[in-house]
């Protein structure tokens, strides 16, 4: 990936901060119970929810044993279709072709499609040091863009403002990226809609070039898939006449027939519908219609690293439902911010230091930014055992070393010693009861559990010297 955001603390010191930011988890917390409630409830109308997932699982993990197979069989394709295919192993490289494909057109401006791969590769910045203007035209990564701010959720990037914030965002901001907020503009959501649409309209009307990811890949045909919500990806990828499509080489299914199993748990996963409002689909180019150019850039980005690991590839499963955060207990509390990437939740936390690696702090903290609750996996449409690969990669965080780890090694020995000796176990236990009232509230290495809690009172009697006391 192309790295953390500049300065990014590791996981505990950045969530210790946002935790008490009470407004950050007001928004959160409303936002992540009524988004996870419809959802619930959509789901449950299905009879046949229990296959759907498994029959996604089985396609995704399919997909990633032959992925070599289906990116050539994609590539010809797509190519066979009028479009042009690039390969990019890192975000240096893709964004260095789309910023080469964007001058060869002689434009300095482009609309996007809201992408998470083109978050993840900080194209919007690259673009920029090449003198070329990106315009986010998604309603919440338009706020996200005009506040100078961080996508924090995968399907609501601007989750942690508020409307009264978002208000203040357009009417001091709008005017420098183009038409102004109206005068009188209210926090009312349908005045906030109709000041963006207002304000994107001219945009789309303008632009000679469009950005997107894609949601899918169908390799027969090379058949690219948008989902998305407000219609403005549907403007973005039919009015240009030059469309650059930047999509992780893990969005690939095989067949339309796989596609349809998606297109039923991905709309109800995510935004709790039966149907999604707009899916985009686009096979090269057409002379009557739509964009006359079309280039496809493949990228892998620490894709191929994660496929080798049998537990983690996993994660290459994950579809951007984003269903995991709104469950999970960690993010509501922390937001999106703490993870230090685009990818925040417990799917951030085993897909960045995948993409990644371990070795900076943030990433070597991820894996532990859960308190291995399940409720992600129970959600996850394709049954991505996010507990699972947590544990994994903190057994590889661990085996890297580290002061902490050490110790931990070290006191895993002693007590592994302790327990294969029955009779030094005995008599640590009794010396520790009758010594129980010198023992402090707060003994020495034991910091991160008495910050915030207080350890047990030891009993006067160990449970050892009951039995034989109580069960002759």
């Amino acid at each position: 990936m192309s790295g953390t955001y500049l300065g990014m603390p590791s996981f505990p010191k950045a969530a210790k901060d946002a935790v008490h930011d009470v407004t950050l988890r007001a928004n959160l917390r409303h936002a992540t119970h009524t988004i996870r409630d419809k959802r619930a409830k959509a789901v449950a109308e299905l009879d046949d929810w229990a296959l759907l997932r498994e029959a996604g699982k089985q396609i995704k993990d399919h997909t990633l044993r032959h992925l070599d197979r289906y990116l050539e069989q994609l590539e010809s394709a797509v190519t066979a279709a009028g479009g042009t295919v690039h390969w990019a192993a890192d975000a240096e490289e893709a964004n260095r072709i789309v910023a080469g494909l964007v001058k060869a057109t002689g434009e300095s401006e482009v609309v996007k499609v809201k992408s998470m791969a083109t978050q993840e590769t900080g194209l919007n910045e690259a673009l920029e040091a090449e003198g070329i203007s990106a315009y986010e035209t998604d309603l919440a990564e338009l706020i996200v863009q005009l506040g100078e701010d961080r996508p924090s959720h995968i399907l609501v990037p601007a989750i942690h403002r508020n409307r009264g914030e978002i208000r203040d965002i357009f009417e001091q901001k709008m005017g420098s990226w183009g038409r102004p907020a109206p005068d009188g503009l209210s926090d009312s959501p349908a005045e906030l809609a109709e000041a963006a649409r207002l304000h994107l309209r001219e945009k789309f009307l303008r632009a000679k070039v469009g950005i997107s990811g894609a949601n899918f890949m169908v390799a027969e045909t090379g058949t690219l898939v948008v989902f998305e919500s407000e219609g403005n990806g549907r403007m973005c990828l039919t009015l240009p006449e030059t469309l650059i499509s930047v999509v992780g080489i893990e969005k690939t299914v095989p067949t339309w027939r796989d596609l349809e199993v998606f297109l039923q748990t991905l709309p109800r996963s995510s935004t709790a519908e039966r149907m999604n409002p707009y899916t985009s689909m686009w096979t090269g180019t057409a002379d009557a219609d739509g964009p006359r150019t079309f280039h496809l850039i493949l990228l892998d980005n620490g894709r191929t690293d994660a496929l080798a690991d049998e537990v983690g590839r996993q994660a290459l499963r994950c579809i951007r439902c984003s269903a995991c955060l709104n469950v999970c207990p960690v993010y509501e509390r922390a937001g999106g911010h703490a993870y230090g990437s685009v990818y925040p939740g417990p799917i951030g936390a085993i897909l960045s230091p995948q993409l990644r690696g371990i070795q900076s702090e943030i990433d070597a903290s991820l894996p532990y930014a859960s308190s291995l609750c399940g409720a992600c996996y129970e959600v996850c449409p394709v049954a991505i055992d996010i507990p699972e690969v947590l544990v994994h990669l903190r057994e590889k965080v661990a085996d890297q070393g580290g002061r902490g780890h050490r110790l931990e090694k070290a006191a895993i020995k002693a007590a592994g010693w302790i327990l294969d000796h029955p009779a030094v176990l005995a008599a640590g236990e009794k010396t520790a009861s009758k010594t129980r009232g010198l023992h402090p509230r707060k003994p020495p290495g034991a910091g991160a559990w008495t910050a915030d809690r207080e350890l047990p009172e030891l009993p006067a009697q160990s449970f050892r010297d009951w039995w034989k006391k109580n069960r002759t």
